[in-house]
């Protein structure tokens, strides 16, 4: 696209979950494009000290069910557009209807009430297919957004590198990697928090990016978990090891736990555990065809330039 078919880089943006992984990366993405970024951050929760080296960061702790202190954030900070990141971190039931859909509707209101332009969602391309208690409650903010009748970008990224790092440390030690089933079940087009971040900034200037939801993934092709164990064993020196893990140990836990989830919070947060389990060992993290009811790598659109071998070698090379 041309230059001059993008519009201004809006000069003052607050960003909430800042603290983040991706909410620091978009932080210091803007302060580089000469943004104004206020950073909003959970009290008790901040990590201000890489927040602080940002030139152009001013970090706020604030609590976001808060109406009147968010409201207060607004009017000294004159935000020409917001970035919310947050997202429940359990993804329990209640965590999840406080935080990515009452919070957000929170941030919302104070948006309107302080005549901000443009609101952008971090989202999360699993909401195609909603069976679990935060995928529900991101849609139902997501529709919220959608008639506010303020400009909006829902982005929905496939795979973060950091949640497919966990085995690294594993697998350098000389363990099996962990797979589940035959390790093919799923696939996904893994982004970096680097190339996310860039993404979401860009839409703070394209039109066409305005009013639409933005399913995205880094550069392909797309990857099996198998691959993935692969690719570290590879890169860590190791033979190709694995161990298979059965999904169904997740659905039995879930039945097991359900028993009790009416009657207790503890066991309703564990049933929702061994759910979100066994729908990431199962359900792959690209766009779902509407047509076929299958994941298409073929329909995911791809952005950036860092590829998981990149992460992957740098974390090894990082011990």
């Amino acid at each position: 696209m041309n230059d001059d078919a993008f519009l201004p880089m809006p000069q003052r943006v607050i960003v909430a979950g800042a603290s983040g992984t991706i909410g620091r990366a978009v932080v210091q993405e803007l302060g580089a494009r000469g943004v104004v970024v206020t950073a909003l951050m959970r009290p008790g929760k901040a990590r201000p000290a890489p927040l602080a080296e940002l030139a152009a960061a001013r970090p706020v702790m604030v609590n976001l069910g808060d109406a009147r202190g968010l409201a207060a954030v607004f009017a000294e900070a004159q935000p020409q557009a917001v970035i919310s990141c947050i997202a429940s971190r359990s993804g329990a039931p209640k965590d999840a209807d406080l935080v990515d859909r009452q919070h957000n509707l929170v941030l919302l209101a104070a948006a309107k009430q302080a005549g901000v332009q443009h609101f952008v969602l971090l989202s999360a391309i699993c909401v195609q297919k909603p069976l679990l208690a935060f995928q529900h409650a991101k849609l139902a903010f997501e529709a919220e957004l959608r008639g506010s009748g303020m400009d909006y970008t829902i982005v929905r990224p496939t795979a973060f590198f950091k949640s497919l790092s966990g085995q690294v440390k594993r697998v350098k030690a000389g363990k099996p990697f962990l797979i589940f089933g035959n390790g093919e079940l799923t696939r996904c087009k893994p982004i970096s928090d680097a190339d996310l971040a860039r993404f979401i900034a860009d839409c703070l200037v394209d039109p066409a990016r305005r009013n639409a939801i933005l399913p995205i993934g880094g550069p392909g092709p797309a990857i099996s978990l198998r691959e993935q164990g692969e690719l570290i064993c590879e890169l860590a020196g190791q033979p190709p090891r694995f161990r298979s893990v059965s999904p169904k140990l997740f659905t039995r836990a879930e039945r097991l736990l359900a028993l009790g989830e009416k009657w207790s919070d503890w066991f309703a947060e564990k049933a929702e555990y061994a759910r979100i389990a066994h729908y990431y060992a199962t359900e792959s993290m690209l766009v779902l065809d509407p047509i076929s009811g299958e994941y298409r790598a073929d329909l995911t659109p791809e952005y950036g330039s860092e590829t998981l071998r990149d992460h992957y070698r740098r974390l090894l090379e990082q011990g």
